[in-house]
């Protein structure tokens, strides 16, 4: 078979339990066939690495292409699960997968805004405020993520820091040196355009829940959780709420005014934790990694939803430890990840 005819090679795509089918071509991965087809499945990070858009394939055959071994093992293999961001079907398909309906009717835009104010919270973690023109609606669910857009179409995934407003966008920005944080930091200036396009991703609140919900943030993971929580405030939620917000030093916790007046005036517990604290910030609170803090405090996970974002480490090693050592149930973990390229560290 030439080029020509292979990559017009059509294969459907069967989504249990709702029966849902689309079509991908054979060069397609399957998770960019079925947003193609506004079939909306869960991912976040579209490299492989946060694992959100893991599925099993219950009839069918499939190329692995790009799945790392530590998301994807052989064993995994073996049972039939698949990286749907990565993998591409050889033949028709079989999946077993939550189609995110939450999402569905909420069209992905590619808007042009403007920096309406720059803020240092810390040495190396900016806020961005970002203005759109006054008669665009700009709709999202809290904990969703924007491309922004940078000349020669690079494109820097940032997560929404705040709940829906009328046409203002808040990002949280850690300086790790790149040529998007060099620009930010050095050129960047109010005023300034802003290329972007979004919502993307299938972090947020389930809300057809009632559980308990322990939220994990190491670093500027914190920026979606904020958003997420403000959102639960905002609607009166009386769900139970944890914030575990894990750093290196306390300047990491660049937000913790905020996250400890919501403890003061709400149904929140909030527990800072830092890894490497130094003489000079004078800590007094929990020390370690974050997901070993939540392990340290809760026995059994069983009844609870997890909600965590930060560094692939932190949230990798959250989500096979709460499974296997705390009874929690893999579908009730949700993540959103930092990784390079274009999901980039944020």
């Amino acid at each position: 078979m030439n080029d020509s005819l292979s990559a017009t090679l059509m294969h459907r795509v069967n989504v249990k339990p709702i029966d849902r089918t689309f079509e991908v071509q054979q060069d397609d991965t399957i998770l960019a066939a079925a947003l193609k087809s506004g079939c909306q499945l869960p991912y976040s990070c579209q490299n492989g690495i946060c694992g959100t858009c893991r599925a099993k394939v219950l009839d069918g055959v499939v190329d692995h292409a790009g799945s790392s071994m530590a998301i994807l093992s052989n064993e995994d293999r073996q049972q039939g699960y698949a990286l749907l961001c990565q993998a591409k079907a050889l033949t028709a398909l079989t999946i077993a997968c939550e189609v995110v309906e939450a999402t569905q009717d909420i069209p992905i835009r590619r808007l042009v805004s403007r920096v309406d104010r720059l803020e240092r919270l810390a040495e190396d973690v900016m806020r961005i405020r970002l203005r759109l023109p006054a008669k665009e609606s700009f709709r999202f669910l809290p904990g969703q993520y924007i491309n922004v857009v940078m000349p020669g179409g690079i494109r820097r995934s940032l997560s929404l820091a705040n709940v829906p407003d009328d046409n203002v966008l808040e990002l949280h920005l850690r300086n790790y040196g790149g040529p998007f944080s060099q620009h930010v930091f050095n050129v960047m200036k109010e005023n300034d355009l802003v290329r972007l396009e979004g919502p993307l991703g299938t972090f947020f609140v389930r809300e057809d829940s009632s559980k308990p919900m322990v939220f994990v943030a190491s670093g500027t993971g914190f920026a979606p959780i904020k958003a997420m929580i403000e959102r639960e405030l905002e609607k009166a939620s009386s769900r139970e709420i944890t914030l575990y917000w894990g750093g290196r030093r306390a300047s990491d916790l660049y937000l913790s005014s905020v996250a400890e007046a919501w403890a003061k005036s709400h149904n929140i517990t909030f527990i800072p934790v830092l890894s490497e604290a130094h003489p000079d910030d004078l800590w007094e609170g929990r020390v370690g990694f974050v997901h070993r803090a939540v392990m340290e405090d809760y026995e059994d996970l069983s009844q609870h939803q997890v909600y965590a974002c930060g560094a692939p480490i932190v949230v990798q090693s959250a989500r096979q430890d709460f499974v296997a050592l705390r009874n929690l149930p893999e579908e009730e973990f949700f993540a959103d990840m930092f990784v390079s390229g274009q999901k980039a560290a944020q």
